[in-house]
């Protein structure tokens, strides 16, 4: 069967289904039947899975055609990141291969595959597998892994920008280098939607120059989704946009949009505030009642699913969800997708707009709901980045020790390796390209012996060399143990959420439950639930009548600006600074401006009673006291991780110059440093506080940056299986987690300084968590702007977001909104 037969049958079988194939479908059939490898780049909704799906099958069909017995084992691998979009490509995939081939077998492998099914696996893998990184990771360390691999055609890495730009993309590149090794013909295909590096996405798929790089090929879908953004301009603005996280005051302005919509998606950014919506939306409105659900991770995997079949059958009105939803689920009845707040980068914000209208040829309509005024800036910037298509870099690991300790114990565990095979392997990754012999080194004497300073202990000993060079785990306990924490997704403790005399609900982490006494109610799953006790791994509870009660929080609630983000928002205020200024307007040639920047005015005007609204040249710092004390507020509009070292940093450098004591707060425009007593910001401007020298060793002083890199470590100890997360249903307290990775941490820290682990927790806290690299950029930039410092009579509307936030850690949402009324009214 030559390749234009069977192109024939992939064009016949779409012509059956009422369907004409994309030109970027096509070419990647082609490029796929060539034997080419590569990434595919198309919109989300467009059919990027058929465009790999139907190559993949035809090529099945082409290889049993030549040969009477067909080949066992493996033909296709499917990697998604969610374990959640495993059903929705075994459909896409069956749909193909039932009516081309009825013989051709579809498998999952996930977390949530039951033991029965894994077992039927083990005796006989299906023809195409769907699995997740970690699913891939633990079948590599099953013995006889290079059987099942050997006749594997595809491995397809589905959503790879997802992946890219995380640990979970150096396993993926990891376990790549490794099967292009066992199996005799293997192409690599990524596919990604959102993502501005593609080139580089591609080299860190394939490994650069590798024979799989230099014979690849970047497809582009040359297809313009439609996507319709709208915000929800509030009816009266105010003057001082305060209220924020949630906006729960635009309440009213959703419900006209979920009711002339077939279907909608309420998207916000953390679950704790996904709790707050769904509670205030079926209060305020009972008749929603049983048309509304509720989607995060944390609640129990038979609800989620109930609820995306819901959405798939249109027997729900709307579902107030977090990012559980923003991957290729295809959810054909949404119409409208609602994002409460910031969506902090403009690839999140397109990837949720593509969930309605997930049709090719439909069009996206997204609305964008502020939770405080100042939004509306982002908003508009948002709608000029959706016409550009203007979406972040992904930026991938490096050295990632932690995560290749893990990897080689994997390959130990299973078949055993011998190093002078793997190293080439894994030198030819993007992550590793830069590994030298002697870490190469380190990395085998560590897992065999524990390394310099562990070497006393036997169960830092996992590995075992044989006489003929071969590392090996023998005990089955070690074995056991590693396969059980295989993954690079490192979190808190987490505890079943289940009724006393009924059901599982969920799950939330254990630092919240710790902080819960018996009789205390919380909000969770819709429910209001009272806390009656901890039980082994299950928080008990029963129903509460209770309206009100405490909402859980998980940890990573809190996102930050990404840096393309930041600059689409100092570009917008720039804009707004040259509306509220018309000589400044005509020089710039601006002669229209947005609805949000006309309905932030009164803001704007009220700003320029106080102080400025700076320009693309121009620093904004403003001072003000109230009976707090000292207030000197700083807007480099960078995101909050940035302001956060950047604020310390400050801090830091001021009381060099004179003895004082600051408390820190900031957002995702700016910081605020508040103090008992004045600071001199004429001796801050005279001494060149924001200089880019001695950066690292100021930050090192101001930032505790030893502590910061103790957390981290955690993390690291973990991948890396120094520290053990404990059994199912058993597990290890993070608090006990905690202790122990500090133990370690201190332990290098005073006799082994040059371990890799460790000094990989630094390099992490700088260049992931305070994203070194943006405050230098930003640090640059100021130093080349004119700094105006504005002394205020009181706060400015740009200030009172911040204030707020501060105001929020303390008071609760009673008492805050009564301190701001006061504070309003005194201005």
């Amino acid at each position: 069967m030559n390749k234009k037969q069977l192109l024939d049958i992939a064009k016949t079988w779409f012509a059956q289904q009422d369907w004409k194939a994309f030109k970027f479908q096509k070419d990647t059939w082609q490029e796929y039947l060539k034997g080419k490898n590569g990434l595919l780049n198309a919109p989300t909704g467009s059919g990027k899975t058929y465009a790999l799906w139907v190559p993949i099958v035809l090529e099945i069909l082409q290889q049993k055609s030549r040969k009477k017995k067909s080949a066992k084992g493996l033909k296709g691998v499917w990697i998604t990141p969610l374990r959640a979009l495993s059903v929705e490509i075994e459909q896409a995939a069956n749909r193909f291969a039932q009516d081309i081939d009825p013989q051709i077998r579809v498998g999952i492998r996930t977390g949530d595959t039951p033991q029965k099914e894994r077992a039927a696996q083990k005796r006989k893998m299906p023809d195409l597998l769907i699995t997740t990184p970690e699913s891939l990771q633990l079948l590599l360390s099953s013995k006889n892994y290079d059987e099942q691999f050997k006749n594997l055609n595809a491995v397809v890495v589905d959503e790879w920008h997802e992946l890219l730009g995380s640990k979970r993309g150096v396993q993926m590149e990891l376990a790549l280098s490794r099967l292009k090794a066992v199996s005799n013909n293997l192409k690599i295909w990524g596919i990604s939607a959102t993502i501005g590096n593609l080139e580089q996405a591609r080299e860190v798929l394939l490994g650069p120059q590798t024979p799989q790089f230099e014979n690849s090929v970047l497809i582009k879908a040359n297809l313009k989704k439609k996507i319709k953004v709208q915000s929800v301009i509030p009816k009266k603005m105010e003057k001082f946009p305060w209220r924020g996280h949630l906006g729960l005051h635009l309440l009213d302005e959703v419900v006209p949009i979920i009711k002339n919509s077939r279907s909608t998606l309420l998207f916000t950014n953390t679950r704790s505030q996904c709790e707050l919506w769904f509670q205030k939306l079926m209060e305020k409105h009972p008749e929603f009642a049983g048309e509304v659900a509720m989607h995060h991770g944390s609640i129990h995997k038979e609800t989620r699913l109930w609820v995306e079949q819901a959405i798939r059958n249109e027997t729900l009105k709307a579902v107030v969800c977090t990012s559980s939803l923003d991957l290729g689920v295809d959810f054909a009845p949404v119409e409208t997708i609602i994002q409460i707040g910031s969506p902090k980068g403009v690839a999140r914000f397109l990837q949720r707009a593509g969930r309605s209208g997930h049709q090719p040829g439909k069009q996206s309509v997204i609305h964008f709901l502020p939770t405080h005024a100042m939004e509306l800036i982002e908003a508009s910037a948002l709608q000029k980045a959706v016409k550009t298509q203007a979406v972040e870099d992904r930026v991938p690991y490096l050295q990632s020790f932690d995560v290749l300790l893990q990897y080689l114990t994997t390959l130990a565990v299973s078949n055993g390796f011998y190093p002078e095979e793997i190293y080439p392997e894994v030198s030819a990754t993007f992550c590793y390209q830069a590994l030298t012999q002697e870490q190469w080194e380190w990395c085998l004497k560590f897992i065999t012996t524990g390394g310099e300073t562990l070497h006393t202990y036997d169960e830092y000993q996992k590995v075992t060399v044989e006489e003929d060079g071969k590392f090996t785990v023998t005990n089955r306990g070690v074995a056991m143990r590693h396969r059980l924490q295989i993954g690079a997704i490192v979190s808190d403790a987490v505890l079943s959420v289940k009724y006393i005399k009924g059901g599982f609900i969920g799950s939330i982490e254990e630092f919240f439950v710790s902080k819960l006494k018996r009789g205390d109610v919380f909000m969770f799953a819709g429910r209001n639930l009272e806390f009656v006790r901890l039980k082994g791994m299950q928080v008990q509870v029963r129903k509460s009548k209770k309206k009100t009660g405490k909402v859980p929080s998980w940890a990573g609630g809190r996102m930050s600006f990404s840096a393309q983000m930041s600059e689409l928002l100092r570009e917008e205020m720039y804009i707004a600074a040259a509306s509220a200024d018309p000589d400044l307007a005509k020089e710039l040639g601006i002669t229209t401006k947005s609805l949000e920047l006309t309905a932030l005015q009164p803001i704007f005007q009220r700003q320029l009673l106080e102080s400025i609204i700076p320009t693309k040249n121009e620093f904004l710092i403003e001072t003000f006291k109230t009976r707090e004390g000292y207030h000197a507020v700083f807007y480099p509009f960078e995101g909050r991780f940035v302001h956060e070292a950047l604020g310390s940093l400050l801090a830091y450098r001021i009381s060099l110059l004179s003895p004082i004591s600051f408390s820190i707060a900031f957002n995702d425009y700016g910081f605020e440093l508040l103090s008992d007593q004045e600071i001199d910001m004429q001796q801050v401007l005279d001494n060149n506080l924001f200089s880019n020298e001695f950066v690292m060793d100021d930050l090192y002083k101001s930032l505790n940056a030893t502590e910061m890199a103790r957390r981290k470590f955690r993390d690291i100890a973990v991948i890396a299986g120094l520290v053990f997360t404990g059994y199912p249903n058993k597990l290890v307290k993070s608090k006990h987690l905690q202790a122990s990775s500090q133990l370690l941490f201190d332990v290098f820290r005073d006799y082994e300084p040059e371990n890799l682990l460790f000094l990989q927790a630094f390099t992490e806290t700088f260049e992931h968590q305070l994203e070194e690299g943006r405050l230098r950029l930003a640090l640059e930039r100021i130093q080349r702007q004119k700094i105006v410092w504005k002394k205020c009579e009181k706060p400015t509307p740009f200030s009172f977001p911040i204030i707020t936030d501060r105001l929020r850690e303390k008071l609760s949402s009673e008492k805050l909104e009564d301190r701001i009324k006061r504070m309003i009214k005194s201005f």
